[in-house]
């Protein structure tokens, strides 16, 4: 199994950070981290040349970093509230994904990726939920989302339904 070193020019996942030497399998390097402009083979010429770009980069990671750490301050105390048509017990006709999240989030202002909203799986029911959304790698934003059925709001329990009834 054939390795090469390659220093890499962005952030990946599970791999590495911008500016890492860092060994992987050939073919990785070859079919997707090269071609993409992800990484540069690491030899004596390139990393020389990156460690003098290394102040700049480490000034543009900490730019970014803070940046993404004032639009968590901004979005704290943001809830979104998602009506849908609901069936029997309260099961969705549908889900909330995470292209439903990015647009809400647009339409208030924030301009969110989708691919940064770590929802594990469609949410298909009612209730509050709690979605990561993945700012920058140090900063990960906890956003509660509230899904309600469409129309208002109906007894949750046996509870609130008797106590409705008898008022």
């Amino acid at each position: 199994m054939a390795t090469i070193t390659v220093l890499l020019r962005e952030d990946i996942d599970n791999l590495g950070g911008r500016g890492e030497i860092v060994k992987v399998k050939a073919g990785y390097a070859r079919n997707y981290l090269l071609p993409r402009n992800l990484a540069v083979l690491a030899t004596k010429g390139n990393i020389k040349q990156i460690e003098q770009e290394r102040a700049a980069l480490l000034r543009k990671a900490a730019k970014e970093k803070a940046t993404a750490q004032a639009q968590a301050e901004q979005m704290k105390n943001l809830t979104l509230v998602f009506e849908r048509k609901v069936g029997e017990h309260g099961i969705l006709f549908g889900s909330v994904t995470s292209m439903d999240i990015a647009e809400a989030l647009q339409t208030k202002g924030y301009e969110i990726d989708r691919k940064k909203i770590m929802l594990k799986e469609p949410i298909k029911e009612t209730g509050d939920y709690t979605v990561p959304i993945k700012l920058h790698r140090e900063v990960i934003l906890e956003l509660p989302i509230t899904v309600v059925p469409e129309g208002g709001q109906q007894p949750t329990s046996v509870k609130e339904s008797k106590e409705k009834a008898s008022k």
